[in-house]
């Protein structure tokens, strides 16, 4: 089970939100590339970016920060956050990207989403952000009829890498992760799963470990890592033990 290490840009800097709202921002660090280091020094081979600006204006706002952290960073580096045509998707994928996040195209263009797919094998992850059950978009600022399992079947022939699964009302705010929503999207779909969302310590770690065989791929731990409640060293050991028991 991978764990990824989060790091949200906001204005160039390193940011947690609660519940996806910008108002709520914590500044945790006006330096991505270091702070991609520094995940790198515990172990991380995985990093989860997100141009947060990027996800509101629909295109690129932190494009010098990530591209810092690719040159920074020496494993890989998944990238969500405003990413809606194809130029945008070639781009991050020459710059070095290994998977780009799709979320509100994979909602209101799902074909197109599905086009990328096909022509970068194994790249594209769709963000499935729930809010009650249904699905989230627009930077969470809006919240469709649409739900979660129903959107993520969409995909299962598309050859999409993964879904990646958070439940916004738990996000930045380190009240746990939703286990059993998460488990159940993985149960449901034949497409690996990201839990994402309130991760707020190794129980949590632990726990969706157990469930690694059942189709979860990895865990996004952001503000738990910023605020020391999650030792991110610890997090990856038990992540590969997963993979042993798998």
């Amino acid at each position: 089970m991978i764990i990824f290490p989060a790091i949200d840009l906001k204005g160039g800097q390193v940011v947690r939100l609660a519940e996806g709202d910008m108002e709520r921002a914590t500044i945790y660090g006006d330096d991505p590339a270091a702070q991609a280091l520094i995940f790198a020094e515990a172990g991380a081979e995985h990093l989860h970016v997100v141009d947060l600006d990027g996800s509101f204006a629909g295109e690129s706002r932190n494009r010098a920060a990530v591209e810092a952290i690719v040159a920074a960073f020496p494993g890989y580096v998944q990238l969500g956050g405003g990413i809606r045509d194809a130029a945008a998707v070639e781009g991050w994928f020459n710059l070095g990207i290994a998977r780009v996040v799709m979320g509100s195209a994979a909602l209101k263009n799902p074909q197109f989403v599905r086009e990328m797919a096909r022509e970068w094998e194994n790249g594209i992850v769709v963000a499935v952000d729930a809010k009650d059950g249904m699905v989230a978009t627009e930077g969470w600022a809006e919240v469709s009829d649409v739900p979660v399992v129903d959107l993520a079947r969409r995909f299962e022939d598309a050859g999409v890498a993964s879904l990646l699964f958070t439940d916004i009302g738990r996000d930045g705010l380190l009240k746990g992760v939703n286990i059993e929503a998460t488990v159940d999207l993985a149960r449901r779909v034949d497409i690996p799963v990201i839990a994402s969302g309130g991760v707020k310590g190794l129980d949590d770690i632990h726990i969706l470990s157990l469930h690694a065989h059942e189709g979860i791929e990895g865990v996004i731990t952001g503000r738990a890592l910023y605020e020391g409640r999650l030792d991110l060293a610890a997090a990856i050991a038990m992540g590969r033990r997963a993979e042993t028991r798998g």
